[in-house]
């Protein structure tokens, strides 16, 4: 079962980090584009800028599903680190719980913003604002998924984990 889990979790991610790629791509062009036109060709377009808001919305949220697939949160290390092994599996668990209703709470939430949202339009784009608020349910989702299978993967084991002498 953990081997089945780690295998959906790390295919899960490779699209996930894909598409973030893409957005960050997107992202760096879009915001190129807006420095040329308005620097060199003193013109402006309009939608670049809110084209980049939505594309960085976007990508960071989707990005906590790619830092719970790996684990990797520096902070949240240096916590467990500090403390003997048996009680960082207990912590570990209490995180994972914790963090779980967080996300189902915050896919929640976000289905009735995107919801909201359907019936407000962006200013520039003069499209529904459900895409950008979709960010919320989506990636909270993902994050959700991703923190039972790495759940299931890790079953307590501490070894993603660094010693309290290489976070010092």
């Amino acid at each position: 079962m953990a081997e089945k889990a780690a295998a959906i979790s790390t295919r899960l991610n490779w699209f996930v980090e894909r598409f973030i790629a893409f957005l960050m791509i997107a992202l760096v062009l879009d915001v190129w584009l807006g420095v040329v036109a308005r620097y060199a060709l003193r013109a402006q377009i309009p939608w670049t800028e809110e084209l980049a808001r939505y594309l960085m919305i976007w990508a960071a949220l989707l990005a906590i599903s790619a830092g719970i697939a790996r684990r990797e949160h520096i902070g949240f290390n240096m916590i467990l680190a500090r403390f003997p092994e048996g009680m960082q599996r207990m912590l570990l668990l209490a995180f994972d719980i914790i963090a779980l209703g967080f996300f189902l709470f915050m896919l929640i939430y976000g289905i009735g913003m995107t919801m909201t949202g359907a019936k407000q339009f962006a200013m520039i784009f003069d499209m529904s604002m459900a895409m950008p608020y979709a960010s919320v349910p989506v990636s909270s989702a993902l994050a959700a998924i991703q923190l039972v299978l790495v759940a299931i993967r890790d079953r307590g084991r501490l070894h993603h984990l660094e010693t309290r002498e290489e976070l010092v």
